[in-house]
């Protein structure tokens, strides 16, 4: 770890610090379906760091040989990241799999089928939470969920479809990726980026102490998307927040399914 590393975000940090303050931290890392060695990799960097990694599993094609490759890890949870990983928005809009653009029946048997196919691979360590590809979902896909049994919604930005008797929103904030130049952020625009976002938090939390706690800041990763700028900003990111006492890294997730999923 370079000691000048995140020199902002340090500053944010310590200031929360010296302030008697934490900021809860996750990770999220999506499209896994094999293993590989880019997974390998990440894998890697979850056991150096001691860090817990949500890993986002397509049921589509998703091998048996990715559940025995995680069975024995400690931390590592699996999400359901929808169910083929496939466009089905009309080519004026942007890229969805579950942007209200079939038959809601359509779309919850996808999403049972997945639950079901997590839940007989991964057992325990299937999480209830969605993630919709392209993090994008519609208002009526978005409602199916509760009744579907998943407790909890995953995207990306602070929650935008807040809705009476839908799910809670687990999100992440922070993508190491630059998706326009396919490739990994520079350290000095993923810092500004952590500052600001730690600063959100410190605000938010004088404005309104009592507001039943801040959201978590979630880091998003992309392990068969990576160049190496992005491995090495994600080694140094977790570095920084793997140590520092503002950073804390609880479980957020809501527990493993008790029961099947009801379609």
């Amino acid at each position: 770890m370079n000691d000048d590393d995140f020199p902002l975000a340090r500053v944010a940090l310590d200031l929360l610090a010296q302030a008697g303050r934490t900021v809860a931290f996750w990770w999220r890392d999506d499209d896994a379906r094999r293993v590989t060695p880019e997974l390998e990799r990440l894998l890697d960097l979850a056991d150096r760091h001691a860090l817990p990694l949500a890993l986002a599993v397509i049921p589509e094609g998703t091998e048996p040989a990715l559940a025995g490759r995680i069975a024995e890890r400690i931390g590592v949870s699996v999400l359901l990241h929808g169910h083929a990983h496939a466009d089905h928005a009309p080519l004026a809009e942007k890229r969805a799999e579950f942007g209200d653009h079939r038959p809601p029946e359509a779309m919850a048997g996808e999403i049972a089928a997945g639950w079901a196919k997590l839940e007989t691979l991964f057992g325990q360590q299937f999480r209830p939470v969605f993630v919709p590809p392209w993090n994008r979902i519609g208002p009526v896909a978005r409602a199916l969920l509760p009744g579907l049994g998943l407790e909890a919604l995953s995207v990306y930005g602070s929650p935008k479809l807040a809705a009476h008797g839908g799910p809670a929103e687990i999100n992440t904030h922070l993508d190491v990726m630059d998706w326009r130049a396919m490739q990994g952020l520079t350290c000095e625009v993923a810092d500004a980026r952590l500052a600001e976002l730690l600063a959100s938090r410190a605000d938010s939390a004088r404005r309104d102490a009592a507001a039943g706690g801040e959201e978590p800041i979630g880091l998003l990763t992309h392990h068969l998307q990576h160049d190496e700028a992005a491995w090495s900003l994600t080694d140094r990111l977790l570095a920084v927040l793997a140590n520092h006492p503002a950073a804390a890294w609880p479980d957020l997730l809501p527990s493993g399914p008790a029961g099947k999923l009801v379609a």
